[in-house]
């Protein structure tokens, strides 16, 4: 048991505007309820933050006195701090009796390396970092290790196997899982899968945009050049003479050429 003092003061004034001015003087607005009724109380920054540095991260039991002298056994209920300036806004105490069971919430802590993890490519999971528990004042642990060396992979600790701990009674549920070591799972990514096809698609693409072959025919078009059907070219074997070969027509005027159409009328003489 960790068993921590703090010193309160008393506060008669209650509210936004009172809190607000407490704030601006170093000062926490704190309350403490309990068998003996709600208290309202200040406690001073500088003494708090002392006490949260000797807390750090366990359970610990905090005797609060008065000016009066007056000690109270109170547990740390609820810690209020500002989000943006990290200060403490608000502090609840819980008032519990020396003699009588109380309800308290402890951390949990990791010991030891699995086996699991050093052979078995494991690695540990904390499902619950920290577990309610019932017992007296007295027997309150300051913290629950939970010793992990034989645990090997795809195993995991329940509340049920939780080591004993004398005067303390684990109230969770006893299946509930407090840690495991699981075997990550590795998700392969189908890139070359993809890359596949992404390829056969391209390829359709363009086998299904491509011009039809020389000499193909085409729905609804005319031949290719040299295609069968296809009107042949000038100067290929079978095509109409070009002007000026061998056995073609002559020309109106040439030697030999048929003479001009009787009574056509002659051609005036260009002006000079």
């Amino acid at each position: 048991m960790k068993l921590l003092k703090l010193p309160v003061y008393p506060r008669t004034k209650t509210g936004r505007g009172p809190a607000r001015r407490l704030r601006s003087s170093s000062e926490i607005p704190a309350v403490i309820y309990g068998k003996s009724g709600v208290r309202h109380l200040t406690v001073k920054d500088p003494e708090f933050r002392l006490l949260m540095r000797a807390v750090a991260g366990t359970a610990a039991l905090v005797e609060i006195s008065d000016q009066s002298g007056v000690a109270t056994l109170s547990l740390l209920q609820e810690i209020q701090r500002d989000a943006r300036t990290d200060r403490f806004v608000h502090i609840d105490l819980k008032e519990v009796s020396a003699n009588e069971p109380m309800r308290a919430i402890v951390p949990v802590r990791i010991v030891g390396e699995s086996i699991g993890v050093k052979l078995e490519s494991g690695i540990i999971e904390l499902t619950r970092h920290e577990l309610h528990v019932k017992c007296l004042p007295k027997d309150l642990p300051d913290i629950i290790s939970i010793d992990v060396t034989e645990l090997h992979a795809n195993d995991s600790i329940h509340v049920r196997d939780m080591k004993p701990i004398p005067g303390v009674t684990f109230t969770d549920r006893a299946d509930e899982v407090v840690v495991a070591c699981v075997i990550p799972k590795i998700e392969e990514e189908p890139v070359a899968a993809e890359a596949v096809a992404v390829e056969g698609e391209a390829a359709a693409a363009g086998a299904e945009g491509a011009a039809p072959a020389e000499g193909a025919a085409a729905d609804g078009k005319a031949p290719a050049a040299g295609a069968k059907g296809a009107a042949p070219a000038a100067g290929a074997k079978g095509a109409a003479p070009a002007a000026g070969a061998k056995g073609a027509a002559p020309a109106a005027g040439a030697k030999g050429a048929a003479p001009a159409a009787k009574g056509a009328a002659p051609a005036k003489p260009a002006k000079k």
